[in-house]
């Protein structure tokens, strides 16, 4: 069982998505080569390897979908599919030399905090092993949400998730029932349309809907961006732009997107002339609330003679038959359920325990909070990417990615700084006032005030998911640690638990010392990082 068992390194990452690779190429860009990342599959991936439904692909433009120091000029599409981005984490991964750090097969079972030994304790699918750096990137949509319908188990059809796709039942001719109508839904929709002998559609909420203007990279395009590799930075940046100025319509003047909603009006008239359907369609929030969708292909599959449109969720099934809200019955020979993922209680969080011998679900169980979407308190030495309040509702969250990815870096800084062993706990006071100025900022978002119910917000209806700013103002906030925020925590001499620096002000004194150290070893390693990049920007080019 236990090939890696009592292992030690200095960071364990979890998960290989975007977020997980990501961790790992910044952790080699500052020279350090101890980790692994553990990914509970057999591939890399996260997200795209596995959601494969048919018609699955990124609503964000391929050149913004990318990290910046792993530039893809062969992007064959405006808009991705989701083999071309799963290929491209696989080309990541070999470019930058990191499949040796990677344990397949090595789900987490449980993570818990050493106080003595200021390490965390990891036991895994494979193993048992330990790190003195935990960086959770499993990402909010990587757990599927299965809704709890009566009667569902006495179902005699195929039932899944649009995550967990069976792509060996065969749909040709069955009556299939679509359960959900986010983004995942309205990629399927016309994506099966074609081949099932009925569909029929169970719509909670209508999205709104804005046409999704994908075409081909031409030849020529892609033959520029190899050769003048400023061409492909150019079309990044200019994407990142549009979508930087669109931010404080959803962020300070959600009134300023009646524009927007009119485009999606006229998208849906286009395509749907029956009236009946068109108030069905029709959302009754303002536009930007939910995740805005981009389809070309939704409408006119919704108005097909074999689709069916039910404006009420499903409430029950019996046997073959399913009964909506409204009391609309169907029968059915496959249900798919596009109801979204655990996000704002990711079931990641019931397996790490942190200082206090509390899960980390029990410490959100009022609501995620992390300092800098980063650190919990209570939690030493452990960070999330893509956390709490990080999420984007119109650009590209590869962006926000790259911007922890600089934290988890300085992070790492500090703690070479402090020297020996040591380890860094957010501080409650900290984590709460970010995390006030954050839900103050919320308050005129139209994530907030739109009239919607989203997958943003938490049980108690706060929305903990996105961030209220741009990307630029999260870089900035991200750019490096403030040690201020932190305690620094050191074991005793006794080897029992301890917080270092006899008071508070102690230890952020004993942080102050060393800023100036990390200053100066933060420029050399910028230096470092920039020759990095650009040899590892031409590997990237001469193995695309």
């Amino acid at each position: 069982m236990a090939e890696h068992e009592h292992e030690h390194v200095r960071v364990a990452v979890i998960g290989s998505g975007f977020g997980g690779l990501g961790a790992a190429v910044r952790l080699r860009r500052e020279g350090i080569t101890d980790f692994v990342v553990l990914e509970r599959a057999g591939s890399v991936g996260g997200t795209w390897r596995d959601n494969s439904y048919p018609g699955c692909a990124c609503d964000v433009p391929s050149h913004l979908y990318s990290f910046s120091f792993a530039p893809n000029p062969d992007w064959p599409r405006t808009f991705s599919g989701q083999e071309h981005i799963r290929a491209y984490l696989e080309h990541v991964t070999d470019v930058f030399h990191l499949r040796p750090h990677i344990r397949f097969d090595s789900e987490v079972k449980m993570m818990t905090w050493d106080p003595r030994k200021l390490r965390w304790e990891i036991e895994t699918a494979s193993g048992r092993l330990s790190a003195d750096l935990v960086v959770s990137a499993t990402g909010p949509l990587s757990d599927p949400r299965m809704p709890d319908i009566p009667g569902l188990d006495s179902f005699p059809g195929k039932v899944f998730h649009s995550a967990r796709w069976d792509h060996d039942h065969d749909l040709r001719g069955r009556r299939v029932a679509m359960v959900g109508t986010g983004a995942s839904a309205i990629q399927i929709v016309p994506a099966i349309q074609p081949q099932v002998g009925r569909l029929t559609l169970f719509q909670r909420t209508p999205p709104w809907v804005m046409p999704r203007v994908d075409r081909a990279i031409t030849g020529a395009e892609r033959a520029l961006h190899r050769a003048v590799p400023l061409t492909s930075r150019l079309r990044r940046g200019l994407l990142w732009g549009i979508r930087e100025l669109q931010v404080q319509a959803f962020t300070k003047h959600p009134d300023e997107l009646g524009f927007v909603e009119q485009l999606a009006r006229r998208n849906m008239t286009r395509a749907i002339k029956d009236p009946a359907l068109r108030a069905k369609l029709t959302p009754d929030y303002r536009i930007g609330c939910k995740r805005i969708l981009l389809s070309s292909e939704y409408y006119p599959a919704l108005a097909r003679p074999n689709v069916d449109v039910v404006a009420s969720g499903l409430r029950e099934v019996r046997g073959s038959t399913l009964v909506a809200a409204d009391g609309t019955e169907t029968e059915a020979d496959v249900i798919v359920f596009g109801t979204g993922f655990h996000v704002t209680d990711m079931p990641i969080a019931e397996r790490v325990v942190g200082a206090d011998g509390r899960t980390l679900a029990e410490t959100w169980k009022g609501g995620m909070e992390a300092l800098r979407g980063a650190s919990a308190a209570g939690f030493p030495n452990w960070m999330t990417i893509i956390g709490p309040n990080t999420g984007l509702g119109n650009s590209s969250m590869i962006l926000m990615i790259e911007s922890q990815l600089n934290y988890l870096a300085d992070f790492v800084r500090q703690l070479d700084v402090l020297g020996g062993r040591a380890a860094l706990d957010a501080r409650p006071s900290a984590v709460h006032a970010w995390n006030r100025r954050v839900q103050e900022r919320m308050k005129r978002t139209v994530w907030n005030t739109g009239g919607c119910t989203s997958w943003y917000l938490d049980a108690s209806g706060r929305n903990t998911t996105i961030w209220p700013g741009t990307t630029s103002e999260f870089r900035r906030a991200t750019r490096q640690v403030d040690l201020a925020e932190y305690e620094v925590l050191r074991p005793p001499a006794d080897g029992g638990p301890h917080r270092a620096g006899k008071s508070r002000d102690a230890g952020t004194s004993e942080a102050a010392a060393g800023k100036s150290k990390a200053a100066g070893k933060s420029e050399a390693a910028g230096k470092s990082e920039a020759a990095g990049k650009s040899q590892d920007a031409g590997k990237s080019e001469a193995a695309a």
